[in-house]
């Protein structure tokens, strides 16, 4: 690195794991909740296609979490969103996904290829509840696994004993590695789940209490100082250049409440920075989109767990299909997909009926988990040209769609093509992939 880098610059780590269910999130939750209880201005960074961590990065930051995806946004772009988050603070904590070099099919878009891009360094949390001395041997495998990152240093998690400390670190002292921590196994700080990650923040009982209380056991096992000591400047962003998809409208009503939570910051940031007029309503409250707006978002979220409720919005129901017929641009991701179609099975197996505004019944009584990373190239009806980078995860099953226009084509993470996907009808469209990014 040239000596002069960095000048400036909003210096950063990179919080990563040997493989998932290693307390990375609960940790990185903790360092941020105690790290701004010291007075650091401290914001985040969730690698990867990523609803669920953002929310509660924002919940113990006080500052929202901004998604970094090596596989769906080009260096540019990543680079310019991270300055862009980091600027005017002191740290930037960015949290990776699954382990450290795992990415899509074909190896793309791991966390180590995030850090890389942005000049990281990581700092690798290892679950040492069932290990001893091949602490070291994991360790130096990653610290010598690929010379583009640098490991800066460990955190020791689920630690049993003072002895088990012991001879944890006693293990490593050869490889000349920063110990930053080491936390003891604690029970109470583990966060529920569900079929497609954890618990949304909104949804956690006495959250405050938890993150308060991860961060107590962060500040007494962890060398808050030492982290911060370990950060470097990120690599200059260069000129402003972001791939993102061009806005649905100039006035956009969004909808946002727990049953459509999945609507990515870096895009709505991007359209308000392009000059739209983002308005947002819940539809679980029964509330009507802007009737100014010229186009309507349903983002992804959990509409299956509140689809009778959603069946009785009246009000809803009745300014959707009143926009549809005024031909505004409605568009749907995933949850909110299958919210314009015409009905919903629910995992007991009953039926609602949804917006009806799109020839679409889907199914969750008998579940199939449909994950990846998908490329698409718009066929009509949005305001997008070239490629567009999506991830699709979801365990609906198409009972019936169409007969209708295809929205998509599509191909995987490895280029192999799929069935085109998505449906429009007249200016009302959707399909079950989360754009990220463009090409």
């Amino acid at each position: 690195m040239p000596a002069d880098r960095g000048k400036g610059l909003p210096r950063g780590v990179l919080i990563a794991a040997p493989s998932s269910g290693a307390g990375k999130t609960t940790l990185t939750l903790a360092l941020l909740r105690a790290l701004r209880s010291t007075g650091c201005s401290v914001v985040s960074g969730k690698s990867g296609p990523d609803y669920i961590d953002p929310k509660f990065h924002e919940a113990a930051s006080g500052v929202p979490c901004i998604n970094l995806d090596a596989w769906a946004m080009t260096p540019a772009t990543l680079r310019t969103l991270a300055a862009g988050q980091a600027d005017g603070h002191d740290l930037f904590l960015v949290e990776g996904a699954m382990g450290l070099f795992d990415g899509a099919a074909g190896g793309g878009g791991p966390a180590a290829e995030l850090a890389a891009k942005l000049g990281l360094p990581v700092v690798l949390v290892v679950d040492c509840a069932r290990q001893a001395q091949s602490v070291a041997a994991l360790v130096h495998g990653f610290q010598s696994f690929d010379k583009d990152i640098r490991l800066a240093g460990v955190i020791l998690n689920r630690v049993g004993s003072a002895r088990h400390e012991t001879m944890l670190r006693t293990a490593l002292a050869p490889l000349d590695i920063e110990i930053v921590g080491a936390l003891p196994r604690s029970d109470d700080l583990i966060l529920p789940e569900r079929h497609l990650g954890l618990v949304q923040a909104g949804e956690h009982d006495d959250l405050e209490a938890f993150l308060d209380q991860a961060a107590a056991h962060c500040r007494a096992h962890v060398g808050l100082a030492a982290l911060e000591s370990l950060a470097l400047p990120l690599a200059p962003a260069g000129p402003a250049d972001v791939h993102l998809p061009a806005p649905l409208g100039q006035r956009m009503a969004v909808a946002r409440d727990v049953a459509f939570a999945f609507a990515y910051p870096h895009l709505l940031d991007f359209w308000r920075s392009e000059g739209v007029d983002l308005s947002f309503f819940s539809p679980l409250a029964d509330e009507a989109p802007d009737r100014h707006a010229d186009a309507i978002y349903l983002p992804g979220g959990y509409p299956e767990l509140h689809a009778g409720k959603l069946a009785r919005a009246d009000t809803f129901r009745t300014a959707m299909t009143r926009a549809a017929g005024a031909g505004k641009l409605i568009y749907g991701e995933c949850g909110g997909y299958m919210c314009l179609g015409a009905g919903m099975v629910d995992a007991s197996g009953e039926r609602h009926g949804m917006l009806g505004l799109l020839p679409l019944e889907t199914s969750f009584e008998n579940r199939r988990r449909h994950l990846g990373y998908r490329m698409l190239r718009p066929l009509g009806g949005l305001p997008w040209q070239g490629q567009l980078a999506a991830h699709e995860f979801h365990y609906a099953s198409i009972v019936s769609e169409g007969p209708a226009e295809w929205l998509f084509a599509a191909e995987d993470a490895e280029g192999t093509a799929l069935d085109q996907m998505g449906l429009r009808a007249g200016s009302v469209m959707g399909s079950f992939a989360h754009v990220i990014s463009s090409g």
